[in-house]
């Protein structure tokens, strides 16, 4: 199907003007990474998202979405933003489709004001590999998350709310968002860096330390890590809260 008669026909079975879109995470050698998918013949890049069916619930919309242009199933997900403003800057949609839909994309409903409700969602880059290609999306990059390019729908700025709100969460949260970013088993070290990339600065080791061990959720391991150094660091893991 083209993306003419795709259009056409997607507002039977859409909600016009309601779309969801997430930022997936993943810490990756050090940096946080987040996933833009190229726009099908252009050389944008955008977030992963679409439209909401009229029978589906926002939350199924967004694992549905993830799924049909990803491939990426069973992740930690949470919504975090809802945007809409009511002068909508429809510059990038009317560049995207207007090769596709011509003189009625001045009509068309993709022109006109969007409601996004946005989510953010954490993967294991090394386990998870986007595979996913469709009408309208051709390739798949991980980029830094703080060094990333201009993207379409003006998804720049659910990006960067995107990064506050797991900045805001990392402590809330850090059970659920350091099991969805690092390994089963990790050293204090590797902790600190997930800290450092999030934040983009550095922290002292020991009040690093000395903060961690505080929270009472992590579980010191016997065995310590199995690097070349004479004075190993000890392997933690995430304990098992209710």
């Amino acid at each position: 199907m083209k993306v003419k008669e795709h259009l056409k026909y997607a507002s039977e079975f859409h909600l016009p003007n309601i779309a969801v879109n997430t930022v997936i995470f993943s810490f990756h050698k050090k940096r946080l990474n987040v996933l833009l998918l190229k726009f099908a013949d252009t050389p944008h890049f955008m977030l992963p998202g679409g439209l909401v069916m009229k029978d589906e619930d926002i939350d199924d919309a967004a694992m549905r979405n993830l799924k049909d242009r990803t491939d990426l199933e069973n992740i930690y997900l949470e919504q975090f933003y809802t945007t809409g403003k009511a002068k909508y800057n429809s510059e990038d949609i009317v560049n995207v489709f207007s090769k596709q839909l011509g003189d009625k994309m001045v009509e068309n409903w993709l022109n006109q004001r969007f409601i996004r409700i946005c989510y953010y969602a954490l993967v294991d880059e090394d386990k998870l590999k986007p595979t996913t290609k469709d009408l309208f999306v051709n390739e798949h990059k991980w980029v830094d998350a703080f060094e990333h390019p201009k993207l379409l729908f003006n998804h720049n700025i659910i990006v960067e709310k995107a990064i506050l709100k797991l900045q805001d969460d990392l402590d809330k949260k850090l059970v659920e968002i350091g099991e969805n970013l690092m390994s089963e088993t990790f050293t204090m070290g590797e902790l600190q860096k997930l800290y450092e990339a999030v934040f983009q600065r550095e922290f002292t080791r020991t009040n690093f330390q000395r903060k961690m061990l505080s929270l009472n959720i992590l579980e010191r391991l016997e065995k310590k890590y199995s690097g070349k150094s004479h004075k190993a660091p000890y392997l933690y893991r995430f304990k098992d809260i209710q």
